[in-house]
């Protein structure tokens, strides 16, 4: 998870904020995210306060050792001069918690990808009951970031000794973190922020965690301030340390004589006096002695973690009670993660980490389970998952490809599923958004006439070609079926220039080198690599469509041609969602129409795929985020790219129900699996979108360094929570805002 911490006790300090630096460094080596913005000092006391009219300004400081008071204030950020940027770097805000809450939120961290939930603290003594929630800053924290719309946790630690025993403290972080994971978890509907109190006692880990409602309480003692000598010289940080310490430990009310500064018979009728915050806390404790077991206050004295659930009106959230259980070694399931490519490995590891948390324990093999019915799950390379130990085990494995999907990812397949699709459905969103597409068989270029007998368009339209002038001849793409990368894409407009296109590779054949998988179909057979890169098995099958011309072509981005990759999570049997996370992805060489002038084999012109550009998608400009696209677009409405995000959405659930509706056969889903698909769109000229193809197993690389959190960490961060947590019963799988359920269809297949 990517997590905002915050609080009211300000940066390291074994005086006044002890505990945030071992938090940090507990959920850090848990696998999360944890972006840091403080108070750039103390600010207890202040609750969910803004300082009107102030300019709130940043310093940035370097955490040191752990427990230690080593850390380093600047002015500037890393790499600000030219230093390193390496190294953590927390934010000093000199405003309060909740202003903390705010700049986080929405002036920091956002190349982290989002902020999935808020923890505030942990704070230098309790809050529990309402005298002290009412006016924490920690709570005042929490409850900003509720109103925000974020889930948000106040953390507060209620200790018994000013001794700061790295021990016990380390042990309440840890126990901390496991609490934070369980409640993301297992959020509830009705709760928008937990008030968290753990006893920093030893052993706290072991001792029960309930679900409390608050303690109403109010101050009995009078007045919560001290008259004090206005000639006296007032230290707010001494007081604030002797209150913190009185109040914690002893909980006694001060002194409130003030000798001559009270009323006497004679002179002013008001005393000029200065007061100075001292309240009793004795009337904290009383009314937790006096008190009923099962509040927050309670709960704590009696050594346990109580966890309260709010709305951000301070009602405690109804419906919830009882014993939280938090696993000690136990997972909820078991990950077995391989694959080939490290950049997926880290980001998929990355995910289960943020979103599982101790939920999940990693295996090198299905023999490293405790016993053969534990749960499961497997993200591998499609050759290396176990099929066996998945359809064996339905409920309780899950797998992270379909074993049959060339309904999809076989061009000529996907082409034979929406032309089968559409002659049903004549009203098919498919018409108007896939080109029709001809398929046929060759094995050599000689047989190419009887290979084009049934392919009568294709046929007309290269016989008319030959009486028109070039710039209005059709021109048509030629794809190898079950070719990936790009591989054997060529462009033509005449019999005589197909001929020729397949007597290249003719002669590209008598140089065979070598063997290897074509893992974009790993359903099928191992085959024979040429120079070119083309696949032999792969020459058989063809397709040949209309070519989409004139394409959309952006002035800032030189008029290059581009695609759209986006990413489909197809889950189950079946529901389909589309990552609104996409990307554009650029020609290498600025776009001009094929005519005869133009040597059609330079395509670096006209394929937009990363893969044939020297230094691929770390060129500059070749791959972008779609949504950082012109907004204004000669032509084209100012919300073109919300258009064409809704006709991507209606292609995508469409062309995958009509491949789980009409071509059973060649795809079979699996109620225990779910599979990433990388759908590629084309836009032309007038907005309009055609789907080009499926591809499984993406190449998630081309993304890049630069956007590799924002989109590809996101994604699987996403898979996480809409696919495998719901199939371990650690989630619902709804949809959300970046990942549109966009078909759910019930084919009949249950775990």
């Amino acid at each position: 998870m990517h997590i905002l911490v915050t609080n009211d006790d300000g940066p390291p300090s074994n005086q006044s904020s002890p505990y945030v630096h071992s938090l940090v460094h507990s959920l850090q080596s848990a696998g999360h995210t944890v972006s840091v913005i403080l108070p750039h000092q103390q600010r207890s006391w202040i609750g969910k306060a803004h300082i009107v009219g102030a300019s709130v300004k940043p310093t940035y400081f370097r955490p040191g050792t752990l427990h230690q008071e080593d850390g380093t204030i600047h002015h500037l950020p890393r790499g600000s001069d030219g230093e390193s940027d390496e190294g953590d770097e927390w934010v000093l805000i000199d405003s309060t918690p909740a202003s903390c809450v705010q700049i986080g939120l929405y002036h920091y961290f956002k190349e982290r990808g989002p902020i999935d939930v808020i923890v505030s603290g942990p704070n230098y003594g309790r809050n529990t009951t309402a005298l002290f929630a009412l006016s924490s800053g920690t709570i005042g924290a929490a409850m900003e970031g509720a109103c925000c719309g974020k889930r948000s946790i106040a953390l507060s630690y209620a200790f018994s000794s000013r001794n700061h025993d790295p021990v016990v403290i380390a042990e309440a972080a840890g126990h901390s973190v496991k609490l934070i994971e369980h409640l993301c978890a297992n959020w509830a509907d009705e709760v928008h922020l937990y008030s968290v109190n753990v006893p920093l006692e030893p052993g706290v880990s072991e001792n029960k965690v309930l679900y409390t409602d608050m303690l109403q309480n109010t101050w009995t003692s009078g007045s919560c301030f001290q008259a004090v000598d206005p000639t006296s010289a007032d230290d707010p940080d001494l007081q604030e340390k002797q209150l913190r310490s009185e109040g914690e430990v002893a909980g006694k009310k001060p002194d409130q004589t003030v000798g001559n500064s009270e009323k006497s018979s004679s002179g002013p009728r008001i005393q000029h006096k200065h007061f100075k915050w001292a309240p009793s806390f004795q009337d904290v404790y009383r009314s937790v002695e006096e008190s009923e077991p099962g509040n927050d206050g309670w709960t704590v004295k009696e050594q346990m973690t109580s966890v309260t659930p709010l709305k951000a009106n301070f009602m405690r959230a109804p419906g919830i009670s009882g014993e939280i259980k938090l696993s000690a070694n136990q997972p909820s399931l078991y990950s077995l993660i391989d694959c080939d490519d490290s950049y997926v490995q880290e980001m998929v590891d990355r995910a289960l980490n943020r979103r599982l948390g101790s939920a999940s324990k990693r295996v090198s093999s299905v023999s490293e389970l405790p016993d053969s019915s534990a749960p499961l799950f497997q993200y591998r390379e499609y050759e290396r998952l176990d099929f066996d130990h998945i359809m064996s085990r339905p409920s309780t494995s899950l797998s992270s490809a379909y074993i049959i999907r060339k309904a999809l990812i076989r061009k000529h397949y996907l082409s034979n599923t929406v032309a089968n699709w559409i002659a049903k459905h004549p009203d098919s969103v498919l018409r108007h958004h896939f080109k029709p597409a001809f398929d046929f068989e060759l094995d050599y270029a000689e047989f190419l006439d009887d290979a084009l007998l049934e392919a009568y368009e294709l046929n007309e339209s290269l016989a008319k070609n030959e009486e028109r002038p070039d710039p209005e001849k059709e021109w048509w793409i030629l794809k190898p079926g079950m070719s990936d990368r790009g591989q054997g894409i060529r462009i033509f407009n005449s019999e005589d220039q197909l001929r020729e296109i397949f007597e290249e590779w003719e002669e590209d054949s008598d140089d065979e080198s070598g063997s290897e998988t074509n893992a974009d179909d790993a359903e099928g057979d191992v085959s024979t690599a040429l120079d070119t890169g083309i696949v032999t098995s792969q020459l058989r099958h063809f397709l040949a469509q209309p070519y989409i011309d004139p394409p959309l072509l952006l002035p800032s981005s030189s008029n290059r041609k581009f695609h759209i990759r986006t990413y489909v999570l197809a889950s189950g049997s079946l529901k389909v969602y589309v990552f609104k996370e996409m990307l554009a992805l650029f020609a290498a060489k600025a776009y001009c129409p094929p005519h005869e002038e133009d040597d059609v084999a330079d395509l670096a012109r006209h394929l937009t795929n990363t893969c044939f550009q020297e230094g691929g998608s770390s060129n500059e400009g070749s791959v972008r985020r779609f949504w950082d696209l012109d907004h204004h677009v000669p032509g084209l409405s100012a919300e073109w790219k919300e258009k064409i995000f809704g006709q991507i959405c209606s292609v995508t659930g469409e062309v995958f129900e009509a491949a789980a509706r009409g071509m059973m056969i060649h795809f079979q889903t699996l109620p225990n699996a779910f599979e990433l698909f990388g759908v590629d769109f084309l836009v032309d000229a007038s907005g309009d979108v055609w789907l080009l193809e499926l591809n499984a197993y993406p190449d998630f690389a081309q993304t890049g360094e630069d956007l590799k959190e924002a989109v590809v960490g996101r994604l699987f961060e996403e898979v996480v929570d809409v696919a495998v947590k719901p199939f371990f019963g650690l989630g619902d799988g709804a949809g959300t805002d970046d990942m549109k359920l966009v078909a759910d269809i019930d084919l009949g297949r249950h775990a």
